[in-house]
């Protein structure tokens, strides 16, 4: 084929130096003026040029990129008269360049493909056939040169420009119109490329090479959504390719793509048509198994898992091919069952767990009658999968361990928690039976010596139990109490084994609160393997939970508690994070016992830690001290965290109700850091301008302002002072983010209620009701004080509603609908809404008719909303009430419109933006503007 005249021809005279081109390039890519860079027209010949036979690869490369980037971002520079003879030279240069170099063929067909998407289907009506007519065999010369290798290098140029064609239209920036339409005319082409693959990948003639791009090809068309009906002979032609190694993993690539496509499932006779060629593989993946080759393994697992997954609904309602797909999902089974530890002698296990929980979740959503059929026969499945996965989750020994890589280790690690969610949700499906037939191997296990030297066994079945327990509630579980007695029988002498008893005796944390007979035989085992730094975190985390559930029936254990974890504190067993969890685990112990017993016990516990930060502070500052002062500080913040003596009842399990201090008596955590301010001054005078010890100082009184709301407020002075010297000698976030607690709680709130006392609302900040919505998130027992007038308060929030400021108005919008779902369990708030609710609304109707901006509006609906959804009934009354006077809030609407108004106002209770609408249109017409357009 003559190569035609070029686009836009230049001169000959204009010569392509190297001076030349390089003055194009900067004009390409670095000229600011836009206008100068995409009306170069050079940039449509010289890289004509730079596609010359005598050009390095890496310069026909950069030319075939050029004329890419002006064909698909430039594309309207180039007159139609042109389009013909480009798209020639372009299938000239491809058919040039078809014996290489790849990266230059390739973007030549990347550049037709382009062309073709501006110009399918109304100037290219056909662009399959065209250029596989343009690819055909030419009639060879006299000399025969070229007559074997020129037709298969075409055929590979052809099945390249086929395959970046729907690549192409992927990675374009289309417009949605022009996309559908693209997508259609392409999917029409199918027609033709379809027959074209399936004649290559069948014929003896087809070289590998041939059929790999045969199989890439087909993928990439897949992308497009083409119909699995019209291709599901040609993915059965892929098959075979499987059996070849050079052409394996492109074939698991492409199978896997064809079948994932949820548009297949339109095509039920071709799935299940597919069923049998995966069945097929069985025996490929068996001897791939036996012989460790993983890559087989894991690419036969992945199309058996493609096909179970993505239609395992479809499949299932297939009632006449049941054992079809019952033989796919032992398959699967068998993909989970993979010999080897999981990742460093298999990787192909994990492909299946979410298979298991697709399939449970497709077979309980069927109707009763259908799922007792489908569970009859997957329950055995199921039981099968539980012994697979713990047998998979097994560690290996300890020597093995040792020697895998940390990243092996961390991906184990994973994989163990992929295997515990799947056992949660086949819990869902198996039920209480699951439990039975764990507890039943346990016990076989520990009562047999020669069974229970295997600790890998033993700890299978204990993570077993954890993860569902984690997960589920198991309070009604006949065998917990069989597996509370069998734990203390297990020997821990192997971490690996105590570290999961430790973790499941804290998954059974809340039934222990249930059951505080049985703590006595498992605590002795949590204190044990606290006093072991390789048992550090899951020992500190279950005594923590422990401490929490459980903290009303530890009083005869609690002086063991404090004495082995005192121990374990001063001799620094722990590193400093599994520390600060152990002082909230006695945080929450403390907080239970006898108020009496309290503050002795605090000081044994904090006594000898106070001592060694008063010998710190006596002590010139360096990075050795600097440390260990952030540690006890840190120590005594987390302590602070948990210890609350006043909600210590909260909980059913509360086995009587404690006597109340006198009110003359302090909070114990208040004296205790009376004692030690003066202290913690001296500290700062040595590291005043150390921005982590102050941080450190600022939290111990953080914490306990957050634990103690108003029983702090006798530190209130002291600690102020300090703060204004801090801040005054070195200013730091910290020393402010403590300033706003304190101004939270004891200043904020009564000075702003009193200026509004005052009436002198122009002084009135706009974020005091900001700062409350954040309170009512966070702690809304603050209502519960005496010493906040929540009259007042709730008065505060309906005047910023009459302010004209957006912001002032959103936050106290967000305020409202925090504080109203709060007044049934707060009775101050329920007895003011009784009495101001009606002014509430008054005030939001008002607001709503004219009174305030209508940007406004939206902020008021979602108040009216929070009133429908927490006391309907009154606000029910309070609209027939207030919207009865005559002209209220507008004399522009009727009794009618009023009427209509609050009834589909009443009917929402649940779709904010419906209430938007209905609240926007009353406004529109209390303004007279319905109908003018907005």
């Amino acid at each position: 084929m003559d190569p035609p005249s070029n686009p836009g021809d230049i001169p000959v005279e204009l010569e392509f130096t190297v001076e030349n081109v390089e003055s194009a390039l900067y004009q390409l890519y670095f000229d600011p003026d836009m206008e100068r860079k995409n009306a170069s027209a050079q940039a449509w010949q010289f890289c004509w040029a730079l596609l010359g036979p005598d050009k390095l690869p890496e310069v026909q490369f950069f030319g075939a990129s050029t004329l890419h980037t002006k064909i698909s971002r430039h594309w309207t520079d180039l007159p139609t008269d042109q389009h013909e003879s480009l798209r020639m030279q372009l299938l000239s240069h491809i058919l040039h360049f078809s014996s290489g170099p790849k990266m230059v063929l390739t973007r030549l067909c990347v550049a037709l493909a382009a062309m073709a998407l501006n110009l399918i289907p109304q100037a290219w009506s056909q662009p399959v056939a065209d250029m596989v007519r343009a690819f055909q065999p030419q009639t060879p010369d006299s000399e025969g040169a070229e007559s074997v290798q020129e037709p298969h290098v075409h055929c590979l140029a052809l099945l390249e420009l086929l395959t970046v064609l729907p690549e192409e239209f992927q990675s374009s920036r289309l417009a949605q119109a022009r996309r559908a339409q693209l997508r259609e005319a392409l999917t029409g082409e199918w027609a033709m490329v379809c027959p074209l693959l399936r004649q290559l990948l069948q014929s003896q003639d087809s070289s590998v090479q041939v059929k790999e791009r045969v199989l890439r090809c087909l993928s990439s068309w897949v992308g497009l959504d083409v119909p699995l009906g019209e291709s599901h002979e040609l993915v059965q032609d892929c098959f075979p390719a499987l059996s070849n190694p050079e052409l394996f993993d492109t074939a698991v690539e492409t199978i896997v793509n064809a079948i994932s496509q949820p548009d297949c499932q339109r095509y039920i006779d071709a799935l299940v048509n597919l069923v049998p060629l995966v069945l097929g593989l069985h025996d490929q993946l068996k001897a791939a198994a036996q012989d460790g080759d993983m890559e087989t393994s894991h690419g036969i697992c992945r199309i058996a898992v493609a096909m179970g997954e993505t239609h395992s609904r479809v499949l299932l309602e297939q009632v006449e091919h049941w054992q079809e797909y019952l033989a796919l999902v032992n398959m699967i089974l068998f993909c989970t069952d993979t010999p080897g530890h999981y990742p460093v002698r298999e990787t192909t296990s994990s492909l299946t767990l979410t298979f298991w929980y697709t399939l449970q979740d497709d077979i309980m959503s069927f109707e009763e009658e259908k799922q007792v059929v489908y569970l009859q026969v997957y329950r055995p499945v199921y039981f099968q999968l539980v012994d697979v996965l713990l047998h998979k989750s097994h560690y290996p020994s300890q020597e093995e361990y040792a020697s895998w890589s940390s990243d092996d280790k961390e991906q184990f690690r994973i994989y163990r928690v992929d295997i515990s969610d799947t056992l949660m949700y086949v819990y869902e499906m198996l039920g209480a039976e699951l439990l039975s037939n764990l507890y039943d191997r346990l016990g076989r296990q520990l009562m047999d010596p020669q069974q229970s030297a295997v600790w890998q066994d033993t700890e299978a079945l204990l993570f077993g139990f954890q993860s569902i327990a984690e997960t589920i509630d198991v309070n009604y579980s006949d065998v917990i109490p069989g597996l509370i007695g069998l734990i203390p029988r297990i020997n821990i002498s192997n971490v690996m084994l105590a570290d999961t008893v430790m973790y499941t005796i804290g998954s059974l944390a809340e039934w222990l609160a249930d059951h505080p007979v049985m703590l006595g035989g498992i605590l002795p085992m949590v204190l044990q393997g606290l006093v072991k730094p390789e048992l550090s975190v899951s020992s500190v985390s279950t005594l923590k939970r422990i401490c929490r559930e459980c903290r009303h029936d530890l009083g005869p254990y609690a002086q063991d508690i404090l004495t082995v974890s005192q121990d374990v504190l001063v001799k620094e067993i722990h590193k400093s994070s599994q520390c600060m969890w152990l002082m909230q685990a006695l945080g929450f112990l403390l907080s239970a016992l006898p108020v009496e017993d309290i503050l002795v016990r605090l000081h044994a516990l904090i006594t000898p830690h106070v001592q060694q930060l008063d010998s710190l502070a006596q002590q010139e500052p360096n990075p050795a001290n600097k440390q260990l002062i952030i540690h006890i500080l840190g120590m005594l913040s987390s302590l602070f965290t948990t210890l609350d003596i006043r909600h210590a009842d909260d909980s059913e399990g509360a086995s009587s109700p404690r006597l109340p201090p006198s009110p003359s008596a302090q909070n114990p955590v208040v004296v205790v850091l009376q004692q030690v301010f003066t202290l913690i001054q001296t500290i700062l005078s040595k590291w005043l301008n150390d921005s982590e010890v102050v941080e450190a100082v600022c939290g111990v009184f953080d914490k306990s302002v957050r634990t103690l709301l108003h029983d702090f407020g006798p530190m209130v002075a002291q600690l102020s002072e300090m703060l204004g010297l801090i801040y005054s000698a070195f200013p730091q976030s910290s020393t402010l983010d403590l300033a706003r607690q304190l101004v939270h709680i004891f200043l904020l709130t009564s000075t702003t209620l009193n200026i509004f006392q005052q009436g002198n609302r122009k002084k009135f900040p706009t974020f005091f009701v900001f700062l409350h919505n954040k309170i009512l998130k966070r702690k809304p027992d603050v209502y519960l004080s005496d010493q906040l007038d929540v009259k007042a308060l709730f008065y505060c929030g309906i005047l910023s509603l009459k302010f004209p400021e957006t912001p002032t108005v959103k936050a106290a919008s967000l305020f409202f609908t925090e504080l109203l779902p709060r007044c049934k369990d707060v009775p101050s708030l329920g007895e003011v809404l009784q009495r101001d609710g009606k002014l509430l609304t008054e005030t939001i109707l008002q607001a709503v008719g004219g009174g305030s901006p209508r940007s406004l509006t939206e902020h008021f609906s979602e108040v009216l909303l929070s009133l429908n959804r927490h006391c309907p009934a009154l606000l029910s009354q309070w609209l027939k009430e207030t919207l009865q006077s005559p002209g209220f809030p507008s004399a522009q609407v009727s009794t009618e419109q009023k009427h209509n108004f609050s009834q589909q106002l009443l009917r929402e209770q649940t779709h904010k933006r419906r209430v938007k609408e209905i609240v926007k249109d009353f406004s529109l017409l209390c303004r007279g503007m319905q109908g003018s357009g907005y």
